[in-house]
């Protein structure tokens, strides 16, 4: 499996190459002046640009737009169990660039209490939003907000930020 590091070093890589290519071909253009000097035109001149370059600026556009999609959507899941305590299953959840664990695995039909635990400051994170149960907590930062739900039937459920930006998935299961 690929590294972490590799592929972002990759994705760096690439941008710098698709940031410079159109700058060193338009170094190497000749311009063509105005017969004198002190002429001045009030119009624009078009500047004719190979067919090459508009396709690299759009492929390497299109490229960093699926990058940001992937970091966004489908990067950095990481899993982990409920625990039961008390007869309530209980996950601790740290909210800093997004949710560690963001994947909760828990057995449905019984509750669960998610602690949030927020240290990223951003306004983004303020908020986190669990639509299925139609609950939305405001996050202290520094702080630890519990809430508590009961998934009735085996799914996934999703929670959110405010912002639709960072989520997370309670996987339930039946037991």
């Amino acid at each position: 499996m690929l590294n972490k590091s590799k592929i972002v070093g990759s994705l760096a890589g690439l941008g710098f190459l698709l940031a410079l290519t159109p700058n060193i071909v338009l170094a190497q253009k000749e311009v063509k002046m105005p017969a004198s000097a002190g002429e001045q035109t009030s119009q624009f001149q078009k500047i004719e640009q190979p067919l090459s370059l508009k396709l690299a600026v759009a492929l390497g556009g299109l490229g960093l737009i699926g990058a940001e999609l992937w970091w966004f959507m489908y990067s950095k899941t990481k899993s982990q169990k409920a625990k039961a305590k008390q007869g309530i299953q209980e996950v601790d959840i740290l909210v800093d660039g997004g949710y560690t664990p963001d994947r909760i695995e828990v057995i449905a039909g019984e509750p669960v209490r998610l602690n949030f635990y927020r240290q990223d400051p951003s306004s983004c994170l303020e908020q986190v939003l669990l639509p299925d149960f139609n609950k939305a907590l405001d996050l202290s930062l520094n702080q630890t907000t519990s809430v508590e739900i009961v998934p009735e039937k085996p799914g996934e459920y999703t929670f959110t930020c405010g912002m639709n930006m960072y989520r997370g998935v309670i996987k339930a299961e039946t037991p």
